[in-house]
């Protein structure tokens, strides 16, 4: 266990949020945040993953989303208060955050861009996170997560988990 603290790690233990650091073996072609819950031993709706998105007001904006959802747009664009809202091109996280892909963290991120997360977050004892670093993450209460980040919490993802196939809305399950 490589116990250098990541920049993270530096900003919970200054805020006084306990917090747990948790390592897994990255492999250089795998991005997939369900890969990193599988490797961390959570399941992927308990692992969030940290976007970096840009409004049509040209506002860089974090978006935090479960692992196994998709950012919906329009539902960022609305808690941003802008028009639309889109992806950062993979180029321009790096020299944005100071965060490599998948080692993008709201924590110690060279700006202080508005957090916005999406209110599934709540429902769990607790959430991990990117420490700052591929192979590392972080686990928190959901409350500290929130206040570290200073967060605005909101729906944020697309309704297309397991819990509604396609076409089901409304019916109800026998």
């Amino acid at each position: 266990m490589s116990m250098h603290k990541t920049n993270a790690a530096r900003i919970l233990d200054g805020l006084g949020i306990a917090y747990e650091i948790r390592e897994y073996e990255v492999d250089p072609e795998e991005f997939s945040a369900i890969v990193v819950a599988e490797k961390i031993g959570l399941p992927p709706e308990q692992v969030f993953k940290t976007l970096l998105c840009l409004t049509s007001e040209k506002e860089h904006v974090f978006a935090v989303v479960p692992g196994d959802a998709e950012l919906d747009f329009k539902k960022l664009a609305a808690a941003a208060r802008a028009r639309k809202a889109e992806m950062v091109s993979l180029k321009d996280v790096q020299p944005l955050t100071g965060y490599v892909r998948g080692g993008v963290t709201v924590f110690g991120a060279k700006k202080d861009f508005p957090v916005y997360v999406d209110e599934t977050l709540e429902l769990f004892d607790v959430i991990s996170v990117s420490a700052g670093t591929r192979g590392v993450q972080v686990l928190l209460k959901p409350e500290d997560y929130l206040r570290a980040a200073k967060a605005t919490v909101g729906d944020l993802t697309r309704q297309s988990r397991e819990l509604r196939p396609p076409g089901t809305e409304g019916r109800v399950r026998a």
